[in-house]
């Protein structure tokens, strides 16, 4: 049985929902509008010069930018998309301690969810107040390399401050672009978008030490953040460890990168099925940093030190807040 919206809702509530239409459609389908952008370009007679002039500026002349700290707009982390996409939700932004703005951080978030929508809130865009909490800080939202491979997608999530998840990329924002300047990375990535259904609280992050290791090699603070929420926006197909649908999908995501979730959201005239997430508020807590010293060449038990001390915090951080967004006392976050 499908469930219709009502004919009457207010004109902000639309303008909400055509803000998360466009983000989640760019990240879903943006790269394939990009690149059919650049043919019509290039094969219209009166469009091709611009076409050419783009391909050698973004891809001959700029080809490293998106791991070298990208091309972030300002203005464009406060146009008004941002305060209509965190009101649909809606979303906030909670701060538990101060962050020195002389340092760099290495903000790492969890869980990945379908689609990461509540690291892009508020890393990539102003609406939840990340400046103000936080002066002096500048994020930089990472993701996956091949993102800045297609035409015009590639700048449109530059100017939002994002950059490729690479090393090299981590490495030039914590080193070369100063003070503040600190990398934004949801940790579980294509795999742990996989476990994402409401009330489940598995992370993918017994293995995942790779973030320490940058941390230590630039003695950058590292910053738990956990989104009370994001596992709730869609629900998806079950998919259990052994079934074959969980080994189509760990396949695809060995070969591609990313995983194929077969999730259901709800759609804009109807909430039943659809690719935009259902309206649930997500509550993303930034916890108190862990000072790192910086160590050129960390050893193993360096790095398993310090990922024992941020899986704790971690643990302490969603034991504290739980409470205060609705989860049981006898749900505890499962480290995978």
């Amino acid at each position: 049985m499908v469930e219709w919206a009502p004919i009457k809702i207010p004109i902000k509530r639309r303008i909400q929902t055509l803000a998360v239409m466009t983000l989640v459609y760019a990240f879903l389908f943006g790269h394939i509008f990009g690149t059919c952008l650049l043919l019509l370009l290039l094969l219209n007679p009166y469009t091709t010069i611009f076409a050419i002039l783009y391909i050698g500026w973004a891809y001959i002349l700029n080809p490293r930018t998106p791991s070298r700290g990208g091309r972030t707009f300002e203005a464009a982390r406060r146009w008004k998309i941002w305060k209509y996409y965190c009101d649909y939700f809606p979303m906030y932004l909670i701060k538990t301690a101060d962050l020195d703005p002389k340092d760099n951080y290495i903000f790492a978030c969890h869980p990945h969810g379908i689609m990461g929508l509540g690291a892009l809130g508020n890393f990539g865009g102003e609406a939840t107040g990340f400046s103000e909490k936080f002066p002096g800080i500048h994020p930089h939202l990472l993701t996956l390399t091949m993102n800045f491979r297609f035409p015009f997608t590639r700048d449109f999530s530059m100017a939002f401050g994002a950059c490729s998840v690479d090393k090299d990329s981590i490495e030039y924002i914590l080193q070369k672009m100063g003070p503040g300047h600190s990398a934004a990375i949801v940790i579980g990535g294509a795999a742990e978008s996989l476990e994402a259904r409401p009330d489940n609280f598995k992370l993918t992050l017994k293995e995942r030490k790779g973030f320490v290791k940058v941390a230590l090699r630039n003695g950058a603070s590292l910053v738990p953040v956990f989104s009370f929420g994001e596992n709730d926006l869609y629900d998806q197909v079950s998919n259990p460890h052994g079934s074959a649908l969980r080994q189509w999908q760990t396949k695809m995501k060995d070969l591609m990168g990313f995983a194929p979730p077969l999730f259901r959201g709800r759609g804009v005239f109807q909430y039943t099925f659809g690719l935009l997430p259902h309206r649930r508020p997500i509550h993303t807590v930034i916890g108190a940093p862990i000072k790192v010293d910086k160590v050129n060449n960390p050893s193993p038990e360096e790095i398993e030190k310090f990922h024992l001390q941020y899986v704790k915090a971690l643990e302490e951080l969603f034991e504290k807040h739980k409470k205060n967004y609705g989860i049981s006392e006898d749900k505890h976050l499962e480290i995978c």
